[in-house]
């Protein structure tokens, strides 16, 4: 069997290809939206290496498959490309989203100040990734300025954020670790 190759040089100008071989600049909105994406994927994938919770690994492993999705989606050039079912965001995955963050946050205390990011490792993992699904929301909101974009992408991707912002609260109490709350008084 021949060994897949891994370099192309193809991009070595600075354009790279979109799904259907349409090639643009590797500054694009559309790359900067989908490598942001895979960025967060990447992140969670490190975040899964702290996790213990089956039914939190089990929801991060799907977040990780819809991400590959949205990458895809986002790839590909849907003016000229038919766009794979697969990479659609359906109603029933941003509500799947909702009902996770409601099952975390049933168990949370109610909170009472702003929480900043840290409070143990797994818990400040989670708000990395929460910053980056939050940047990578962004990239979508700029692409969609001249590419129009699925509403349910963009809500995939706000809802996922939220999730991170629980499930970080979350780690943070169950690894015995403590919120920090932020001093508005700090001078």
């Amino acid at each position: 069997m021949k060994k897949s190759i891994v370099y192309t040089r193809t991009g070595d100008k600075g354009t790279t290809a979109l799904v259907g071989g349409k090639r643009v600049s590797k500054t694009d909105p559309r790359i900067e939206s989908y490598g942001t994406i895979d960025e967060l994927n990447s992140f969670i994938g490190l975040l899964i290496t702290e996790v213990t919770d089956e039914k939190d690994l089990d929801f991060l492993k799907f977040v990780q498959h819809k991400l590959f999705n949205i990458g895809s989606y986002l790839a590909t050039d849907q003016e000229n490309t038919e766009l794979n079912i697969e990479s659609q965001v359906t109603d029933e995955n941003v509500s799947r989203i909702e009902k996770e963050i409601d099952r975390i946050d049933a168990d949370l205390p109610r909170m009472t100040n702003f929480i900043l990011p840290g409070g143990s490792r797994s818990a400040a993992l989670s708000h990395v990734c929460r910053t980056v699904c939050r940047r990578g929301e962004r990239c979508i909101y700029a692409l969609n300025s001249s590419v129009e974009t699925d509403k349910n992408v963009l809500i995939f991707t706000n809802r996922l954020s939220d999730y991170f912002f629980v499930l970080g609260r979350k780690l943070c109490i169950t690894t015995h670790g403590s919120e920090i709350k932020w001093d508005y008084t700090c001078i």
